[in-house]
């Protein structure tokens, strides 16, 4: 029995080849089906409301108290910004919140008043210094003791060190301003100690000219511990092989941190200075209301301190609403100019573009 070519033993040949379809022919069957797959994920991410709801009604319910109390506590009175563009006067009225719809509109008397006011000035040019000042003293620390701590083997020591430092941040202003004063004051350890062997002591809490770098010191004692941790759970997150790599090319301990750590914190950095500076204008109440009366209002007196002092002590609720509106509006300009400086840098900032 003869077989002819391609035939099999038993006479029959074998089915065709399937023809491997063309890269053209590929790529049209993927472009029709395309708009049906996007459709079809497009409907599939369309979830309704309702299933959304319950769905997610215990994250809900978590968040909707602290929903409510910004409601009540940070939204609500933003309303009460309409003082500042009249003569108000809360006794006009059996309350306070009815006294706002009898009470004149005077337009922007008021900001007109804050601009002649050599107080107002004399009150931001302190805040402004006292902002440089702490931007230039303060902001670096925490990052320099991160890294200090950072550098430490021993777990035991890390923890007790980041521990202390951190103590701090848990004292009041009224506790922080004694223990500077109980230290630094004229009848204090250093001032004690230097009159006992015959020097003469000295009272840096009375001391105006050097009051900024006073209140510098105890922000620093105070909080610096709070922007440890922030600045630790950053370096936590860079992994240990990008320092094993930097150690095997021959970097040594000042350029691992040149090149490793301080890239891996370049985000949380812009993040704080970004938050830094949108609260420029709010360097501190308690703590140069506590230090008022001994310093005087000359060198103590910033914006915080000032409204206070207007709106409370004085009763010029007008007045004083006025310069909290302004405060307010410049720090939200430079929230957003530091944060878009940030994005020019290459980072988030507070939010994404």
């Amino acid at each position: 029995m003869s077989l002819t070519a391609g035939s099999r033993p038993d006479g029959t040949r074998p089915p065709a080849a399937v023809e491997e379809p063309t890269a053209a022919v590929t790529a049209a069957v993927t472009k029709a089906r395309a708009p049906r797959r996007a459709g079809r994920a497009g409907k599939a991410e369309k979830v309704p409301l309702k299933v959304r709801l319950r769905r997610d009604r215990t994250l809900i319910l978590m968040t909707l108290p602290v929903m409510v109390l910004l409601l009540v506590f940070n939204y609500v009175p933003l309303l009460g910004n309409v003082v500042a563009f009249q003569d108000y006067d809360p006794y006009v009225s059996s309350n306070g919140i009815t006294a706002i719809f009898h009470s004149p509109w005077v337009g922007v008397e008021q900001f007109s008043r804050m601009i002649d006011d050599p107080l107002f000035w004399s009150a931001t040019k302190n805040t402004v210094v006292l902002f440089v000042l702490q931007l230039v003293l303060f902001f670096p620390v925490p990052i320099a003791l991160a890294l200090v701590i950072n550098s430490v083997i021993r777990p035991r020591v890390r923890a007790v060190a980041q521990a202390i430092m951190y103590l701090p941040h848990f004292f009041s202003w009224v506790l922080v301003v004694t223990v500077f004063q109980q230290i630094f004051g004229g009848a204090g350890i250093i001032a004690q100690t230097l009159e006992d062997h015959g020097w003469t002591g000295f009272d840096l809490m009375t001391n105006a000219s050097l009051f900024k770098y006073l209140v510098t010191a105890q922000a620093v004692w105070k909080d610096a511990g709070w922007g440890i941790i922030v600045f630790l759970a950053a370096l936590a997150a860079v992994s240990t092989d990008l320092y094993e790599a930097a150690a095997m090319d021959g970097a040594g301990r000042w350029r691992r941190m040149w090149h490793v750590t301080l890239p891996a914190l370049r985000p949380v950095i812009a993040l704080l200075l970004v938050l830094r500076v949108g609260d420029a204008l709010s360097v501190g109440f308690e703590q140069f209301l506590l230090q008022r009366y001994a310093v005087g209002a000359g060198a103590s007196e910033v914006l915080d301190t000032y409204v206070w002092n207007m709106g409370i002590q004085n009763g010029d609720f007008s007045y004083a609403a006025a310069v909290g509106l302004v405060k307010g509006l410049i720090g939200v300009c430079l929230v957003l100019s530091a944060n878009k400086f940030a994005h020019l840098l290459g980072e988030q900032g507070v939010y994404q573009k």
